[in-house]
């Protein structure tokens, strides 16, 4: 089986962290991979070190007629059985061949870009019953979660973040955008006054959420962590994560928390309102209620008890469905299944 990976993500991003540790975890599984990616020297030297050489393109606009050409020659030479594309200007440069095309979506994106591909992936659920509504045909539709890894680590030093030791915890990871609704937590960290918040992460909304901060006068408990790859490290550290989402199609932050057995507390968007059973493996609150959700996160900070017994059945759910070995099962059985 020969699988050549085209990525063309951003610099950042959860789709784009997940493609690094799929590509790794196939590569530890003898796949025989050809992998394309978008020029990173961070994510191509994440690769190396994982023992995978990619090829870097600019994957540019209309005039970049290089990076089409660069893919052609390199299905040609690789030989691909399967051809997988990540976003969009991928599965729009990478054209049919004597291969199955098959692009992995991770949102609910416009089929136009996809419409010469043989099959679609997509990541939940509820994203396949998207495109199939949109029209694709049901048995070129599939569903192939997501998996994060599980490996023991150790806490953060709070005092390098200002942080007591003694002081409730909360963590919030993501991209800096307004989808991710980090604005309604602000608001409702001032349900949880005792509270401190570390936020990971970095995009355009930083400077408004900087100024938010200082009006609501919680800047003094809340750190703002910039991009981290050390996720495993902070959730470890704190007592709660917070996933506020206005719109979340999977939420794979969910399950990094519960991979490290941790609380969660989440906006009741597409994914971690698929995800989570309420008041089970996490609490839901509606979306963009700030209320709603500071009244959660502090309940649940007062209640030690509840927030162990939560973290373990979250836990349970990601070793239900969510580990490497699962889902590079289900990646390995579609490919033989589509393969040419």
């Amino acid at each position: 089986m020969r699988v050549m990976q085209v990525m063309a993500g951003a610099a950042f991003g959860g789709a784009e962290a997940f493609f690094v540790r799929l590509v790794l975890a196939l590569r530890r599984a003898k796949l025989h991979q050809h992998v394309i990616i978008r020029e990173n020297a961070e994510r191509a030297q994440r690769l190396r070190d994982g023992g995978v050489d990619p090829v870097e393109l600019t994957f540019g606009g209309r005039l970049d007629w290089n990076t089409p050409r660069v893919l052609r020659t390199e299905a040609v030479r690789f030989k691909p059985n399967v051809v997988m594309t990540w976003m969009n200007r991928a599965s729009l440069m990478m054209k049919p061949g004597p291969y199955a095309l098959v692009a992995r979506l991770g949102g609910y994106y416009d089929l136009k870009y996809y419409r010469h591909c043989d099959h679609l992936v997509g990541n939940t659920e509820d994203i396949v019953a998207y495109v199939i509504k949109e029209g694709w045909p049901r048995e070129r539709a599939h569903y192939l979660p997501n998996f994060v890894s599980a490996e023991g680590a150790r806490p953060v030093d709070r005092s390098q973040y200002y942080t007591p030791d003694d002081a409730p915890l909360i963590l919030a990871m993501g991209r800096l955008h307004v989808n991710k609704a980090f604005d309604v937590l602000f608001q409702s960290l001032v349900k949880a006054p005792g509270a401190y918040l570390w936020l990971a992460g970095d995009g355009p909304e930083r400077p408004n959420l900087e100024a938010q901060a200082e009006r609501l006068g919680i800047r003094p408990r809340l750190r703002f962590l910039g991009w981290r790859d050390d996720t495993a490290e902070l959730l470890r550290t704190c007592d709660l994560f917070v996933c506020p989402s206005r719109h979340e199609p999977l939420g794979n932050v969910v399950l990094e928390a519960w991979a490290q057995q941790r609380p969660v507390v989440a906006a009741a968007s597409q994914g971690p309102g698929a995800l989570i059973e309420d008041g089970v493996t996490g609490i839901l609150v509606p979306v963009d209620d700030p209320r709603s959700l500071g009244l959660a996160m502090a309940d649940l900070l007062d209640d030690p008890g509840r927030r162990a017994a939560m973290a373990a059945a979250g836990h349970r759910a990601y070793l239900d469905r969510f580990t490497e070995a699962a889902v590079v099962r289900q990646y390995l059985d579609f490919f033989d299944k589509v393969s040419v």
